[in-house]
């Protein structure tokens, strides 16, 4: 009987010297400040880490931006000078053209019908729808005068145009004087001027614009048709013949070419 209580003993003994002491010597080093804190996972160092540094991506599209605001300052640049170099071609082969067409580049000097003195400086940078005829005349002087006046009022109600300014040039100025001038334009635009002044001062004006005219036979009545040329010249802000319109030419027609002048102007 006494083995077997030393036996026990024994055991009990191995047992104790093998039980796990790691847990409470872990928790004592730990608490100790002994042992390292626990490492943190990788994937959780990595997103810290990543906060540091900026994305390749973005880099990649702040060198596109950078390339693409360059490359398009440079176009701009290079749109503007092509694009000024295109206007001063076009001025200079409308100047040789006007040139040689060699009308309107003169200058006048004529009374309107309130008696004030005009000349051509007068009306420079304002567009002109110029037409020459006499208030005698019985039937072809008011129809283009009424289309004249029409195409004006047709481009006034265009807010995006300037205004253009009608004037009429008498051809007979024996009959036409100041008075004449003042009853007869008020029968068209209240914006067209009469111009009229001595034989001299009204040939000369016609000259420049190659203007015929030349008074027929008198009646018993002292009465006389004259003959001439009728055409509408549109006149350019520069004070230079830019086109004319005959007879055939409708109100539409005009009012569209005189659009397409006007938008497609560059100032000489």
């Amino acid at each position: 009987m006494l083995r077997c209580i030393v036996g026990d003993l024994c055991a009990g003994l191995r047992q104790v010297r093998r039980a796990p002491v790691t847990s409470v010597t872990s928790v004592t080093s730990q608490q100790a400040g002994l042992l390292p804190p626990p490492r943190l996972p990788v994937q959780t160092q990595s997103c810290f880490l990543s906060q540091g540094r900026s994305s390749p991506r973005l880099k990649l599209r702040t060198r596109l931006a950078v390339t693409l605001l360059f490359g398009g300052g440079l176009l701009s640049v290079w749109a503007f000078v092509h694009s000024e170099k295109q206007q001063q071609l076009r001025r200079r082969q409308r100047l040789e053209q006007l040139r040689q067409v060699a009308l309107g580049q003169g200058t006048f000097s004529l009374l309107d019908h309130h008696g004030r003195r005009r000349t051509k400086e007068d009306f420079l940078g304002r567009w002109v729808l110029l037409y020459f005829g006499f208030t005698h005349c019985p039937d072809i002087c008011p129809d283009e005068l009424d289309k004249l006046s029409a195409v004006v009022s047709a481009l006034d109600r265009d807010a995006s145009l300037p205004q253009v300014q009608p004037l009429f040039i008498t051809v007979d100025p024996e009959r036409d004087d100041v008075p004449a001038l003042a009853r007869y334009v008020k029968d068209f635009h209240p914006r067209l001027i009469g111009l009229t002044g001595t034989p001299e001062e009204v040939k000369h004006a016609g000259r420049d614009y190659r203007v015929y005219a030349s008074p027929g036979p008198k009646d018993e009545d002292g009465d006389y048709i004259v003959d001439h040329t009728i055409l509408i010249y549109l006149i350019s802000p520069d004070g230079l013949f830019l086109d004319y319109y005959n007879r055939m030419k409708n109100q539409e027609q005009i009012t569209e070419s005189i659009q397409n002048h006007i938008r497609n102007y560059v100032r000489l």
